[in-house]
């Protein structure tokens, strides 16, 4: 895929400081589906191609359980969020860490209190 053709998921959180916060901007390739690590309260989402044209886009998502993920799904061009526990289903999904780098979740658990978890995202650069 050439570089024309990412995407650029950026997160805010649009309750911080005076006009919001950027929590991530992650360039990546096209996906219907982000999940970020550390999601803030209440997010706004814009996915946007490489020329800045808006592809979709979701203000003030708010948190729906207390839990270490959210999904971000885009439905054509709304982007809606669910907070998640990663399940095995989850295993290969794309993953935005706070500051946008973007990865691949390749293992999950979590205790069934949900007091612990563990897991491990796989990156991959390349400059071509």
């Amino acid at each position: 895929m050439t570089k024309d053709a990412l995407e650029y998921w950026e997160v805010w959180d649009p309750r911080a400081a005076a006009t919001g916060v950027l929590i991530a901007r992650g360039q990546m390739d096209h996906t219907d589906s982000v999940i970020l690590h550390s999601p803030p309260d209440v997010a706004t989402v814009e996915v946007s191609d490489s020329r800045g044209v808006r592809l979709a886009y979701g203000a003030d998502l708010e948190r729906t359980q207390q839990s270490p993920m959210c999904r971000f799904r885009r439905q054509g061009s709304s982007i809606t969020r669910e907070d998640i526990w990663p399940q095995e289903e989850n295993i290969g999904s794309v993953v935005m860490l706070p500051g946008g780098e973007v990865g691949i979740l390749k293992t999950w658990w979590h205790a069934d209190d949900h007091l612990e978890w563990r897991w491990q995202v796989g990156f991959y650069n390349s400059r071509r």
